[in-house]
């Protein structure tokens, strides 16, 4: 137990540099696994993480669910720093996760790969099933026989599906998704619970709202947008534009998953199973929502690409499809008051990072033009 604890308070230390702007000089001496590393946001943590002087372990398997050139991208920058180790294999295989934990025998657990989008999902659920339910059960028990100290996972806004109370809190139910991706994160939220309260160890989801900005998923409405925008092509808008989002910016998104981490939760005392709260336990467990409490109009969004870009775009309007929502808005409340933190990046200047960064990472010949499809949205 006092090894656990030298471990927590070494990436408390992490964050208390952090937040004082001091990380240079920091160590940390258990390493840390970041799974979908060569994601967008696994990319953004693992970068973090390393910046304040972690040991990062970082897995992905590449699926070719988007441009493998982008992600072998990202990757290679992490790859360049001294305490990045990288593993290439899919965390579905549990005897290449078992030997995983037995390797390096993580002091924390950051969970972020996963087949994504909601769309997707209508045509491929195999996939999601065989990433996001028996790749998460083999992470479960790799952590329970290794005693990290914390998991920390993704879960999804999308969760929320047919749920129609804005602001959505953590503490309301999550029972009824609309789209397959929304069911097997919600089914993680499930299957951490049971292994937090069976096991003892403590684990903690967060509930992602639209997260957005460089390095990111070119499938989601930023980053096509902003595609097909700079090429002159057609983009499809659903309902007409009018559609709202809570965009996060990526930063934001880190410095909530790593203040998370380095705050495990404990149990609940107060927790009453004759009125139970779904976002606490009398297990160790805790359900967070990261986003920016200020949804913004699709309509929005596309008028400050435009500006960004000095092109104006050529639409296409669709209805909406499904398993999508009209609105999404996040109560972030309990993440403020756990870890003194809520995400406050404006679209405005999130939208102007991202195209910049666009800019430069596109400096080369364009492409066949072809019209652009719907973009996802979670």
């Amino acid at each position: 137990m006092a090894e656990a604890d030298s471990k927590v308070n070494k990436l408390a230390d992490i964050v208390h540099a952090l937040q004082d702007g001091a990380a240079s000089n920091v160590t940390h001496t258990g390493p840390i696994i970041v799974t979908g590393a060569a994601g967008f946001i696994g990319f953004h943590v693992a970068s973090r993480l390393l910046r304040l002087g972690a040991e990062v372990i970082g897995v992905d398997n590449f699926t070719p669910y988007y441009d493998l050139k982008l992600k072998e991208a990202r990757f290679t920058r992490l790859c360049a720093e001294p305490r990045f180790t990288p593993k290439r294999f899919d965390l579905a295989d549990r005897s290449l996760v078992k030997a995983l934990f037995c390797e390096f025998q993580p002091s924390h657990f950051v969970h972020l790969a996963a087949q994504a989008g909601v769309r997707h999902s209508l045509v491929d659920p195999h996939a999601y099933v065989e990433s996001n339910i028996v790749a998460f059960l083999n992470v479960l028990e790799g952590c329970r026989h290794a005693g990290v100290s914390h998991l920390v996972y993704a879960s999804s806004s999308s969760v929320y599906g047919a749920n129609r109370r804005i602001p959505f809190s953590e503490h309301h139910g999550a029972n009824h998704p609309v789209s397959f991706y929304a069911a097997t994160k919600a089914a993680n939220e499930c299957m951490a619970h049971s292994y937090s309260h069976l096991f003892g160890f403590p684990v903690s989801g967060l509930r992602f709202f639209t997260v957005y900005g460089p390095w990111g998923r070119p499938d989601m409405a930023v980053y096509t947008f902003t595609h097909a925008i700079a090429e002159g092509r057609t983009i499809e808008i659903a309902n007409a534009g009018h559609v709202w989002r809570d965009f996060t910016y990526i930063d934001d998104i880190v410095e909530g998953v790593v203040r998370v981490l380095a705050k495990p939760p404990c149990q609940d005392p107060g927790w009453d199973g004759r009125a139970a709260d779904p976002a606490t336990s009398s297990a160790p467990y805790r359900l967070y929502n990261i986003g920016n409490d200020r949804p913004e109009e699709i309509n929005h969004l596309i008028a400050l690409i435009e500006t960004a870009l000095g092109r104006r775009a050529v639409r296409v309007n669709v209805p909406l499809p499904p398993g999508d929502v009209l609105e999404t808005r996040a109560d972030v409340r309990d993440l403020r008051r756990a870890v003194g933190f809520a995400p406050a990046t404006t679209l405005e200047d999130g939208v102007q990072r991202f195209v910049e960064w666009y800019r430069e990472f596109h400096a080369r010949p364009v492409g066949q033009v072809r019209p652009a499809g719907l973009p996802a949205t979670a």
